[in-house]
């Protein structure tokens, strides 16, 4: 006899999931966290099952940790970790920035991306960086870093993307706000990187964007270990 699993359910699981990996992305729920089933589901006013569900596809995905005899935990932060989460995201992102290249990015995605710049000028101009900037500012560079990925059109590449993407401070939606020459320079890095693309220059593009990621990795490092944040 086959179980089939209903619609519902699925949906409902799906959507439990969405909840708990933004509430981990965002620090809602902390690093090194235990996530209590009873509470989950009392809190988000659903089941077991769908709850188990979601948790077991976000440890897939490594937001969550499991320990025998005692469930799971959001997955604390490793420096050498997440520096090998950092170089792999530059190969993948290199690489997705040259399939773009390559396979030549549409008039109707680069005037998005033009867009997404102009609006990243109007928050430079200022020549100082707002904390209700910031939230801005993560939304233009998630959407550039998409329309790249979306250009280049390889589902394996964005499968393994996602899971690079998938710890809280190596998302890209992480900006480092205090430091505004810093992040100038990755804006200015999305102005080559489209330059590269527009001219179908494909190594020229892949080595911006390696750059462009091993940038965030270094200035990252040097924040994770100032902090004494590393475990």
């Amino acid at each position: 006899m086959i179980l089939k699993t209903s619609p519902d359910a699925v949906t409902l699981a799906l959507s439990v999931t969405d909840i708990l990996r933004t509430e981990i992305m965002t620090g809602q729920l902390a690093p090194g966290v235990k996530l209590l089933e009873v509470v989950l589901s009392q809190r988000l006013g659903v089941s077991r099952t769908p709850l188990r569900a979601a948790l077991h596809s976000l440890a897939s995905e490594g937001l969550l940790e499991y320990q025998p005899n005692r469930g799971y935990c959001v997955r604390a932060l490793n420096l050498d970790r997440l520096i090998a989460i950092f170089d792999l995201r530059g190969v993948l992102e290199g690489l997705a920035a040259r399939l773009a290249a390559e396979k030549g990015m549409s008039e109707a995605n680069q005037a998005i991306f033009r867009d997404a710049l102009i609006r990243g000028d109007s928050i430079m101009s200022q020549g100082v960086l707002r904390a209700s900037d910031r939230e801005p500012f993560a939304e233009i560079n998630v959407q550039i870093h998409q329309i790249i990925l979306n250009t280049a059109d390889d589902s394996m590449l964005v499968e393994m993307l996602l899971r690079c993407r998938n710890t809280p401070i190596s998302s890209e939606r992480n900006v480092l706000w205090h430091d505004f020459s810093w992040v100038r320079r990755s804006h200015d890095d999305h102005y080559r990187l489209l330059d590269a693309i527009v001219l179908r220059d494909g190594a020229r593009a892949e080595q911006l964007m390696k750059e462009h990621v091993h940038a965030v990795k270094l200035q990252m490092k040097l924040e994770i270990e100032s902090s004494g944040a590393s475990t």
